[in-house]
């Protein structure tokens, strides 16, 4: 009976953690449209700079979440496995295997802006503005 509700409780964490992964490419749509709205504005400012760091670091924040909903699931993966012999509900627990975490929590929002799957297109928005600001 135990196993059941941890089955559940990780179903239901996993789809929220999957969420919280369509959200982070929302803010990143949502960072490709205020630089094509300033680039086609002819509007290249430091506020605009500003709000395209502010979207990464609201991008690292979010992922922070998701990274809080993982630790949870890693301990009912850890759960779950214990009370049987069947590998199953362990997806979070085979990622975390090459997975790093941060040990202070600016340090792990600074973690989470420089991953790949953060930083881009954070970073190549950035660049552009710069560009367009340069020329």
């Amino acid at each position: 009976m135990e196993k059941n509700k941890f089955s559940s409780e990780w179903s239901l964490l996993q789809n929220q953690f999957d969420s919280y992964e369509k959200h982070s490419l929302y803010i990143k749509l949502i960072a490709v449209i205020v630089l094509l709205i300033a680039i086609i504005s002819n509007v290249i400012t430091i506020p605009i700079f500003l709000i395209l760091v502010v979207l990464w670091l609201q991008d690292a924040v979010w992922k922070t979440f998701q990274s809080r909903i993982e630790t949870r699931l890693l301990q009912l993966e850890k759960y779950i496995s214990a009370d049987s012999s069947e590998n199953v509900c362990q997806f979070n627990s085979e990622y975390h295997k090459v997975s790093l975490s941060g040990l202070t929590l600016i340090k792990e929002y600074a973690c989470q802006s420089i991953r790949p799957t953060v930083a881009f297109p954070h970073v190549v928005l950035i660049f552009i503005l710069l560009v367009q600001h340069v020329l």
